[in-house]
């Protein structure tokens, strides 16, 4: 990818003030100009309902296997879900801390739980590479629709895929979701992970007999190294972090099943009910397959914003400037250096960009410090430990009512507000090793004290 040039870097930050927050590492709150009414929107999409229904079929015929070789999904009968829960006393400490009402209720949800990988990274990743495996399996004549999917639990199965091998590049949660379910079915499976993996998730995954690689540089290192590795072998299938459709779709899927638990909880949502949610991003994948499923469902009663870190604000970068993947943080001095480990990346997924344009309604960003100060303040208000990325969206609900007036004036919210539902994505957690998680509440509790003096 060619360097922005000096020349060009300052007609940017002429053209998009808010270029120079970004570059001053500030947080900042951007509201998107190119957002289109749903139907608009959707007619210049690549992808369709058809296409996350299809999806949503092959979960289902995969159940069987997945409740028979993940014990802790059995109780959904090997569908891989997350609960959905209210948060009230979360909301009233975001109120009092930021000195704002937050209009409306407050929901978790809650895919720091997700059985298998514990990360939002259990929905696209693990059907990704169920999708694989089935196509192998047609093409060989060895499954039919017809079949009980839990027969892949042999070692006929795994003596066939083991011919196979699988490459991803990852930060770490979609290393782990790829990692788990390949080695499970039989793949030989190569996790080519950045700098700024954390080596709980290394040693988790060398645990499941998965070869880890790790790199000095950051994300992009990473993915390019794991496309290399799948381009020199033609038995290998590369996971596309930055282009896959298929990992879209898997994430998309989450949006039928959210709309069944809102229902579950009496929750309307409609043209006086509207629905909010925000959605930590990395290269945007994860945020943005479930932002247009949600889309899909709920059109312009739904509004999703993406949260990024202070220091890898990649997406938004790309988003502001129309330019995409073609640009990246580095570009513009921002190091990409953060604890937010799942969400270090200094170039995002141009699909998703583009894809997501017509329907995203904004981004902003969030800097490490608050993301351990409200990871500290979950745990004592609600006892839900998430790992600091999945922190991100807990600000947005604040930030939209306090710097977003502009976008709720605009889109005629402002009178529906109180009648709204807010939902935050814990996107991470549940797999953090037990004193790791307290060195996160203990740097959360140490600068809430110091903000405190």
């Amino acid at each position: 990818m060619k360097k922005i040039e000096s020349k060009e870097r300052q007609k940017l930050k002429e053209q998009y003030p808010l270029l120079n927050k970004l570059i001053s590492l500030e947080e900042v709150f951007w509201m998107n100009p190119n957002i289109e009414k749903f139907q608009t929107g959707i007619k210049k999409s690549p992808l369709t309902n058809d296409a996350v229904r299809d999806a949503e079929e092959r979960l289902k015929r995969f159940a069987p296997y997945i409740a028979k070789v993940f014990p802790e999904t059995k109780e959904t009968n090997g569908i891989i879900e997350s609960p959905l829960v209210k948060i009230p006393d979360m909301k009233r400490s975001l109120e009092q801390g930021y000195q704002q009402a937050i209009l409306g209720e407050l929901l978790l949800k809650c895919d720091n739980q997700l059985p298998i990988s514990g990360s939002i990274k259990a929905r696209g990743g693990i059907y990704e590479i169920l999708k694989h495996a089935e196509n192998l399996a047609f093409q060989h004549k060895m499954l039919t629709l017809q079949d009980d999917y839990s027969i892949l639990d042999s070692d006929k199965f795994r003596n066939f895929f083991s011919q196979y091998s699988i490459a991803v590049g990852s930060t770490g949660n979609l290393g782990l979701s790829i990692g788990i379910i390949s080695a499970k079915l039989g793949f030989n499976v190569t996790v080519h992970m950045s700098a700024d993996a954390k080596q709980w998730k290394k040693d988790l995954l060398r645990s499941k007999n998965v070869k880890v690689i790790e790199y000095e540089a950051d994300y992009s290192k990473a993915v390019e190294e794991g496309r290399i590795q799948a381009d020199s072998d033609p038995t290998c299938y590369f996971v596309d972090d930055e282009n896959s459709h298929d990992l879209f779709l898997g994430y998309a899927v989450a949006a039928s099943r959210l709309k069944k638990q809102l229902e579950e909880l009496e929750v309307t949502i409609d043209e006086n009910h509207p629905l909010f949610v925000y959605l930590p991003c990395g290269v945007g994948g994860g945020p943005g397959g479930v932002a247009f499923g949600l889309k899909l469902l709920y059109q312009d009663h739904v509004h999703c914003f993406f949260a990024e870190p202070t220091h890898s604000p990649c997406m938004l970068l790309g988003l502001m400037t129309g330019l995409h993947d073609k640009v990246s943080v580095q570009d513009f001095g921002i190091d990409n250096v953060t604890d937010a480990d799942g969400l270090a990346v200094g170039k995002p997924s141009g699909f998703v960009g583009k894809t997501m344009e017509p329907f995203l309604s904004g981004n902003y960003t969030v800097s490490d410090e608050q993301l351990y100060m409200l990871l500290k303040e979950l745990v004592d208000t609600e006892g839900i430990h998430l790992e600091p990325s999945a922190l991100a969206g807990m600000i947005g609900p604040t930030k939209l009512c306090n710097e977003g007036t502009d976008y709720l004036q605009k889109h005629n919210l402002k009178e529906k507000m109180s009648n709204g539902t807010h939902i935050i994505w814990g996107t991470g957690g549940s797999m953090v090793p037990e004193e790791m998680m307290t060195q996160y509440y203990q740097t959360g509790l140490k600068l809430s004290l110091e903000k405190q003096k």
